[in-house]
């Protein structure tokens, strides 16, 4: 049946692009006929959801015609604690997306401009483009370093926010302590500086901060963390932010309500003090990660030495030919076009097993088509 639909959406919508995550293992196996499949491709903890947030899952299951805590009172709470803040300075939010999503609708008008890294996470344009504002890029180095320069040279009248991935996804470096404070005191106090350290745990450089003694100093300064990673609860969408309590409330005002489920604000409150897990987690990714580099090094593959769960690695010309090959295996990771890099992938970190398969694939792969 034809449609006969005059109905159009805003001019704003017409130019997104969606955001397109890693496909899923059911998805691999069922398109290519595969029993074993590994995911390399969306920066998961290889080792599972954290044991005691499985635990209080499961104690909670009882309770799910309730409906949640609206204002995630009690996990606020055990996060303010856990970083020593008030409670008031702690917004939970359904992933780190949402709260992107929240922090556009609450500062940005139209014509409002944000500045952001390249390259980097695309939902923080995302968010721009959904209010009608304007993205100005401030590229990375070439050896995709931090430019704290040309981000404050990019600052107009019109600057609203200014987003900063540290570690930044997908190169894996980030900002050092020093020019996360000269950026914040050069920058305007009108301008708000989010920072999104998701990936901060797997961080040994002592030069790092993940920005919350910056918010505890009174810099406006939104920190964003998520529990999809190191806590391993990606399949229950919960993060938070970091504030100050007039930034924070800014957001509130256009949050919905019931955002959260309450088995993820059950599973977050117990992952926040499963230490023995953290440290496993850290642990598995920085010896593999050594792993890695050693193996690119022996085959003569250049990568960026990274500060997260997850390695950039520079496959030349042929990186297409190398990523449908790996897919064919049964091993997904991600093309780097999605970030304006078409001859890199980007590797998540999994378990020694994975992580053996995938090396010897690709030895064999590049031996193939040399």
């Amino acid at each position: 049946m034809q449609e006969n639909i005059e109905v159009r959406a805003r001019k704003a919508i017409e130019q997104l692009k969606p955001y397109s995550p890693g496909k899923p293992i059911w998805e691999v196996q069922r398109e290519l006929g595969l029993e074993r499949v590994i995911k390399l491709a969306s920066n998961e903890n290889p080792l599972g959801p954290s044991p005691k947030a499985i635990v209080a899952m499961q104690a909670a299951l009882t309770e799910l015609h309730r409906y949640p805590d609206a204002q995630t009172l009690d996990l606020k709470q055990t996060l303010a604690l856990h970083y020593d803040l008030s409670p008031e300075q702690v917004l939970v939010t359904n992933g780190g997306d949402e709260l992107i999503t929240l922090v556009s609708e609450a500062f940005l008008d139209a014509d409002d401009e944000i500045i952001v890294p390249s390259p980097t996470f695309s939902e923080y344009a995302f968010g721009a483009q959904i209010m009608n504002a304007k993205i100005v890029v401030a590229p990375l180095k070439t050896d995709f370093q931090y430019d704290s320069e040309a981000i404050l040279a990019a600052v107009t009248d019109r600057t609203k926010i200014v987003y900063l991935c540290s570690p930044n996804n997908p190169t894996g470096t980030f900002l050092p302590k020093t020019e996360l404070k000269h950026i914040l005191d050069s920058l305007p106090k009108r301008v708000l500086v989010v920072l999104d350290a998701a990936y901060s745990h797997y961080v040994t450089a002592e030069e790092y901060s993940d920005g919350i003694e910056f918010v505890r100093a009174g810099y406006p300064l939104l920190v964003l963390k998520t529990f999809s990673k190191i806590y391993g609860l990606a399949g229950v969408r919960i993060g938070f932010g970091i504030s100050q309590r007039t930034i924070i409330q800014s957001i509130l005002k256009v949050k919905e309500p019931f955002n959260v489920n309450a088995l993820a604000q059950t599973a977050a409150a117990a992952a926040v003090g499963d230490e023995e897990h953290v440290r496993r987690s850290q642990t598995l990714v920085f010896t593999e990660r050594e792993r890695l580099y050693k193996a690119f090094d022996t085959m003569g593959i250049s990568y960026t030495e990274s500060m997260s769960n997850f390695v950039l690695m520079e496959a030349g010309e042929k990186s297409e030919i190398i990523y449908e090959e790996l897919m064919a295996r049964g091993i997904i990771v991600r093309h780097g076009k999605t970030w304006g890099l078409p001859q890199h992938l980007r590797i998540t970190i999994g378990t020694p097993e994975e992580n053996e398969y995938f090396l010897s694939a690709l030895n064999d792969i590049l031996e193939a088509i040399a």
